[in-house]
């Protein structure tokens, strides 16, 4: 087989070409069928060892549950945009109805979340403190669902199959996709005329036979193929293998902090790892296939897609749990690694960049404000904040916010160029926007170790400082600089 290696910088697709397809992704319709499973993250502090047995004792703080399996693959669609129907089997039980609300809560999903009764739904608890992760407890069932609920399941399938454009199954092996529901599935979608990309389980991979793309990661691979994969050359064999013994389309590998490799009836193509860092590879294959798909659907080309989904994996491994890459990072990751509007993120993107630095021991800093007209006694603020704490994140009031703060008015200068100005500065690293009139959601989103206002403050007098207080972090009222106030200046512009 011939190999096409990985295009080099500059060459197709070339970043211009991707930022002109980021867009596109939420223009197609996916339907996405698998195992769906409750993920419950449990955050805490270790402080002591239990005197009943030699463990840590967790101190819970705060608790995130999400969607996982291929619940996780419809998320990653939902946040790039892209229109989803699902379909999944859960248990008659607490956590069945949980998962059911939190899908069909999800804007842009067409849900079908069949009820077995009797079966558990599967679910994975995991207690994290330090950014690291103590325990994981898993509840699961993984045997296969009843032939006439697999039977209606089918049906269902067939009809989000005519109304979407991609079909994706996410197989995780815990009962809903059996290998005769495979089948199945994979000829009514190409009675349909739709192309259906597998995240394949196991070792049989006769199942997926006629599947367009297949996506097994460099393990599964070589589980799949019997061979050892001690070179890409090996590992471009295996896949060419199973395309010509199964009649797929396509074979993805990805393979974590090396990349992915793509063999198709062209040859194979390498593309290296888009990651800056690693803290977590929770949910990545799920990113991958829900970006392909979307960029599929949307009539984007096999290797542009698969370079959008290389780089929105390398985006979901830099951030703590299972996570889903948004369309401004993906944007982001385009651009200049050094340009300073990249400091400029949403309330949601600066709680896990805030999550990241965290685990690396760095105490975090707050502060907030209007910025309109930026004037030495706000540098003077911003340094001395700075100089307190590792990492820095400005809370930015909105247009709409300065608005009803200081009157029909104000601001001066939009919030696109408050924001730019200060992230200009090289003692803000972050810059999150607000709508409220006051930072106490962000706040409460970041958990900021530090919050820090200017001594015209009083401690009763700064919003939040209760709640920084109550999660064990400290309050700074910094010295200001006199003889300056953006109030004044915009007094004397007008006179």
């Amino acid at each position: 087989m011939e190999n096409r290696r990985a295009p080099s910088a500059g060459s197709t697709p070339a970043q211009a070409e991707l930022a002109q397809a980021v867009p596109e992704l939420k223009r197609g319709s996916v339907t996405v069928i698998g195992d769906v499973m409750l993920d419950r993250f449990i955050y805490g502090t270790v402080r002591r060892i239990s005197p009943e047995a030699p463990v840590p004792v967790l101190a819970v703080e705060r608790e995130a549950v999400m969607p996982g399996g291929a619940g996780n693959v419809v998320r990653n669609l939902t946040t790039l945009g892209c229109a989803s129907a699902f379909v999944s089997v859960v248990g008659d039980d607490a956590a069945g109805a949980e998962l059911t609300g939190l899908i069909g809560g999800q804007p842009g999903v067409e849900p079908w979340l069949l009820v077995e009764g009797g079966r558990t739904t599967t679910r994975k608890v995991r207690y994290i403190a330090a950014g690291q992760q103590l325990l994981r407890a898993d509840h699961e069932e993984a045997t296969p669902i009843g032939e006439k609920l697999a039977e209606r399941l089918v049906r269902i399938a067939a009809d989000t199959m005519a109304a979407t454009t991609i079909t994706v199954l996410s197989d995780y092996a815990k009962g809903v996709i059996g290998k005769e529901t495979a089948a199945a599935l994979i000829a009514t979608a190409r009675r349909l005329g739709r192309r259906v990309i597998v995240d394949p389980k196991g070792t049989d991979y006769h199942r997926y036979a006629g599947a367009d793309i297949i996506t097994p990661n460099r393990r599964e691979l070589q589980l799949a193929s019997g061979m050892k994969l001690d070179s890409e050359e090996a590992l471009i064999d295996a896949a060419g293998n199973l395309r010509a013994a199964h009649g797929f389309g396509a074979v993805l590998v990805t393979e974590a902090e090396d990349g992915m490799t793509l063999v198709d009836a062209a040859g194979a193509q390498h593309f290296p790892a888009e990651a800056a860092e690693v803290f977590d590879v929770s949910g990545a294959g799920d990113t991958v296939l829900a970006t392909l798909a979307a960029g599929l659907a949307a009539g984007l080309s096999l290797p542009v897609a698969t370079r959008l989904a290389n780089i929105a994996a390398g985006i979901v491994v830099g951030k703590v749990g299972t996570a889903a890459a948004r369309p401004e990072e993906l944007l982001a990751a385009l651009t200049a690694s050094g340009s300073a509007l990249r400091k400029i993120v949403s309330r949601e993107a600066a709680a896990e960049q805030v999550e990241r630095w965290r685990r690396k021991g760095w105490r975090i800093g707050f502060t907030n404000g209007c910025f309109d007209l930026l004037h030495p006694g706000h540098v003077h603020l911003l340094e001395q904040a700075r100089t307190a704490c590792d990492r820095l994140v400005v809370g930015l009031n909105s247009d709409v916010s300065v608005r009803r703060l200081k009157g029909p008015a104000r601001p001066v200068q939009p919030e696109a160029a408050r924001a730019a100005v200060l992230a200009s500065l090289a003692a803000v690293d972050l810059v999150s926007i607000f709508e409220e009139d006051t930072p106490l959601a962000l706040l409460e989103s970041l958990h900021p170790d530090l919050l820090i206002k200017g001594a015209d403050y009083t401690h009763a007098t700064v919003v939040g400082a209760a709640e920084v207080e109550g999660w064990g972090g400290r309050v700074m009222l910094a010295g200001l600089l006199p003889g300056y106030s953006t109030t004044a200046t915009v007094a004397r512009l007008r006179g």
